[in-house]
């Protein structure tokens, strides 16, 4: 021991220890930016139902719900998206263990299911537009064009980014990059399920027995 040791009125020394920084998969800003990302679309949504909810009954003379909605069509469209996110689901766990291939089949599979509702929501729209029921027939249908409109072009922006990291992984791997990627595919994917399942109740269903 040294006299400085034993000294009761030595100043105290302090060491500053830098913390190496890891941004994790799970964590890190990259997730939080994409949540806060989430909630202002999520307000996006919100305005375009309160729209929806406004002018839900100005028909203009035009058609109503219950004349121009096919809920067999639509439940099918519904359950391919909630199937969608299932099979994200199963994805995740293998992206935990490494297990490329088997991510890459869930994905694949996801995409598919996801192309099905696009195509089926095309379809849709399509002959609503042959029906004389388009989006300038009354404000009803500019407010559902609108709406549903807005969900199918965030489908398909998932459904390329999808596409993306199927590439990415493909050409990389599962590292730390394409794991954080896919976390936040999957809280987009997921997110646009909760917003369908508005979709479908509050437009649709709501919209037939009304």
């Amino acid at each position: 021991m040294t006299d400085h040791a034993l000294d009761p009125q030595a100043e105290p020394i302090w060491y500053l220890a830098e913390e190496a920084h890891h941004d994790h998969a799970a964590t890190g800003p990259t997730i939080l930016g994409f949540w806060i990302y989430l909630m202002s679309d999520a307000l996006i949504f919100a305005s375009l139902f309160a729209m929806f909810g406004v002018v839900s009954t100005a028909f203009a003379g035009g058609p109503v719900p219950r004349e121009i909605f096919d809920l067999k069509l639509v439940a099918l469209n519904t359950g391919l998206l909630l199937a969608s996110s299932i099979t994200f689901g199963e994805a995740m766990p293998h992206m935990e263990a490494g297990r490329t291939g088997a991510v890459r089949f869930w994905l694949v599979l996801t995409g598919l299911l996801g192309a099905g509702f696009i195509g089926i929501e095309l379809y849709e729209f399509s002959h609503l537009i042959a029906e004389n029921a388009g989006p300038g027939r009354s404000a009803f249908l500019s407010a559902f064009f609108t709406l549903v409109g807005t969900h199918g072009a965030h489908v398909t922006i998932g459904l390329i980014w999808l596409v993306t990291m199927l590439v990415q992984i493909g050409q990389h791997g599962l590292n730390d990059a394409t794991r954080r990627r896919l976390i936040c595919l999957s809280m987009f994917w997921h997110f646009l399920d909760i917003i369908w399942i508005g979709v479908f109740t509050f437009v649709y269903l709501f919209g037939v027995i009304r």
